[in-house]
C-alpha cells in the first residue's frame, strides 16, 4: 500500500516485500523459524534465499505495487503466514541476519531506541508512522520498556506495592499462584486461553501395547504437577483432547474412563497387569532437567504414582539446556517417554497433526508412525479451507482413542497482571501475551 514508511523516513517499497520473503528461505541464519516458505513456495526446496542463492527466485512475481507468490502445493494457511514478520519488508541494504536483529527497521508506531540481549529493550514512537496507513494498530503510550528476566515473584511484588512506576507496569508472566487471589481481587489481570497442549510422549517404538499406554495415562498425578506450574483452574486447566478448549474443530471426549485430570492408580495397575507385566518389570525411563527445581518436583511426582502403578521407573537427568534437548531429539536416548508439548503457529489443525502425528512430523517425539493416520493427514490437507476444521477434530479423536499415542496432562492459560493504570491490556488466545494496540495509560 502508499503511504508506508520505515522509521527512517524511507518508502517501503514492494521489492522490500519480496526480499523480505525471500530471507525467509535462509535456514542457516533462522534455523528456529518457521519453515513454511522452504515446504509451500516454488522451488522452496532448492532456493535457500539471498545470501546462499542470490536474489533471483521464480516463485515471486512483482507487477506494479501487486506481488504475487507461486507455490509448490496447495497452502490453506498462507493468510496466517502472511501475517507473520518473516513475511514482511526488509530493504536488501543493512539486512545482514548477524546484525539487523538488534535493531530491525521499524513500520509500526514504535521503533527501537535500545536494546540489551536478554536484558532490556525500550520502544519509543516512531515519527513516520502514519496511522491512516496502519488501521489495525494503535500507539497509545510514548514508549514501551521492557526488561526481561525478572523472577514471577518480584514482579508481582511490584504491581502489589501500587507505587507511581509499578501503576504503569504490566507482565508478560502470569501471576504466581500464591499471589492469584490478591492480584485478583484488585481486578488487575488479564485473563486468556492458549493453543498449547502439554503432554507426555512414550515412545512408540518402544512401548507397543495401548494398554501400557493407557496404565500412565490412569496414573499420572494431573493435579499435582498442575500447581507445580501453576494456577489450577486459571493459568492450568485439565485435558483430555489433543486439541485444546476453544480450539477450531476441537471434540468434547475423553479417550480414558475416568474424569479429566483424575488420577486412578489401581485402574494402571489393572491395566498393566492385563498387559502381561508383573509390579516392577516394565520399565519407564523419564528425561529431565536436574538444574530446574520445578522439573525435579515434577518427576519425583510423576515417578511416586507410576511405581505405585507397578511400573519401574528410572529418571534421566541432563545438566545443561543443549544436553536435554539433545537427548530429547535423539530417537536413540535411552529414555522410553518424554515429557513435553505443542504450541502451533495458528489456530489451524494443519499446524498441529502434521507435525507432532505424521510419521516424519519435526515435532513426532513420539515417534508415532501409522499409515492410517498419515494417509488421513494427507487427504484433510488437500480438502477445501471450510472442510478442514470439521475433518481436523475428527482426526484428534481418532488418534486419542484408537492409539492413545500421547497422554495430555493439560492445557495452559495465562492470567497476567498488571498495574492500576494500565487499561486496554488483553489476551492474545494465540501467542499468550498482552494485545498490544489498545493498551494505553490511564489518567
Amino acid at each position: 500500500s502508499d503511504g508506508v514508511r520505515y522509521e527512517n523516513g524511507e518508502k517501503v517499497t514492494v521489492d522490500d516485500v519480496a526480499y523480505g520473503i525471500k530471507r525467509s528461505f535462509y535456514r542457516r541464519a533462522f534455523p528456529n523459524g518457521p519453515a513454511y516458505s522452504n515446504e509451500c513456495f516454488l522451488d522452496g526446496d532448492r532456493y535457500r534465499g539471498p545470501y546462499a542463492s542470490g536474489t533471483s527466485y521464480p516463485g515471486i512475481v512483482i507487477e506494479g505495487n501487486t506481488l504475487t507468490l507461486k507455490m509448490a502445493k496447495p497452502f490453506q494457511d498462507m493468510p496466517y503466514w502472511a501475517a507473520w514478520p518473516a513475511i514482511g519488508p526488509i530493504p536488501e541494504r543493512g539486512s545482514d541476519p548477524a546484525t539487523y536483529g538488534r535493531h530491525p527497521l521499524a513500520t509500526g508506531p514504535y521503533r527501537f531506541a535500545d536494546y540489551t540481549p536478554g536484558k532490556s529493550l525500550t520502544l519509543v514512537r516512531n515519527e513516520y508512522w502514519d496511522p491512516d496507513t496502519d488501521p489495525g494498530r494503535h500507539g497509545y503510550p510514548d514508549r514501551y520498556e521492557f526488561t526481561f528476566d525478572i523472577p514471577v515473584g518480584r514482579i508481582d511484588a511490584t504491581i502489589l506495592g501500587d507505587s507511581a512506576q509499578a501503576a504503569t507496569t504490566l507482565s508478560m508472566t502470569s501471576v504466581s499462584a500464591d499471589d492469584y487471589r490478591r492480584v485478583a481481587e484488585l481486578n488487575q489481570l488479564a485473563f486468556g486461553s492458549s493453543p498449547c497442549t502439554f503432554f507426555l510422549s512414550p515412545d512408540y517404538r518402544k512401548i507397543t501395547d495401548v494398554r501400557v499406554r493407557q496404565a500412565i495415562g490412569y496414573a499420572l498425578p494431573y493435579r499435582d504437577v498442575a500447581r507445580l506450574y501453576g494456577t489450577l483452574g486459571v493459568t492450568v486447566f485439565p485435558g483430555t483432547s489433543i486439541l485444546p478448549p476453544g480450539f477450531p474443530g476441537r471434540q468434547d471426549y475423553n479417550p480414558l474412563e475416568t474424569n479429566p485430570g483424575r488420577t486412578d492408580v489401581g485402574m494402571a495397575r489393572a491395566l498393566l497387569q492385563e498387559a502381561g507385566w508383573s509390579p516392577g518389570e516394565f520399565d519407564l525411563s523419564f528425561l529431565y532437567m536436574k538444574s530446574d527445581p520445578v522439573a525435579t518436583e515434577v518427576i519425583a511426582e510423576v515417578a511416586e504414582n507410576l511405581e505405585a502403578a507397578g511400573f519401574n521407573v528410572t529418571p534421566f537427568p541432563t545438566t545443561s539446556d543443549e544436553d536435554f534437548s539433545e537427548a530429547y531429539t535423539d530417537p536413540n536416548a535411552p529414555v522410553n517417554a518424554r515429557l513435553g508439548g505443542w504450541c502451533p503457529d495458528w489456530a489451524s489443525g494443519s499446524d498441529w497433526f502434521p507435525p507432532v502425528f505424521q510419521s516424519d512430523g519435526e515435532g513426532n517425539f513420539a515417534f508415532f508412525a501409522e499409515p492410517e493416520i498419515d494417509a488421513e493427514i494427507e487427504r484433510i490437507l488437500g480438502l477445501p479451507v471450510e472442510q478442514q476444521t470439521t475433518a481436523w477434530g475428527a482426526l484428534d479423536r481418532l488418534i486419542m482413542t484408537e492409539y492413545y499415542p500421547v497422554i495430555v496432562t493439560g492445557h495452559p492459560g495465562v492470567a497476567m497482571p498488571h498495574g492500576s493504570r494500565i487499561g486496554g491490556m488483553n489476551a492474545d488466545d494465540v501467542w499468550h501475551i498482552p494485545t498490544w494496540k489498545d493498551i494505553h495509560i490511564i489518567p
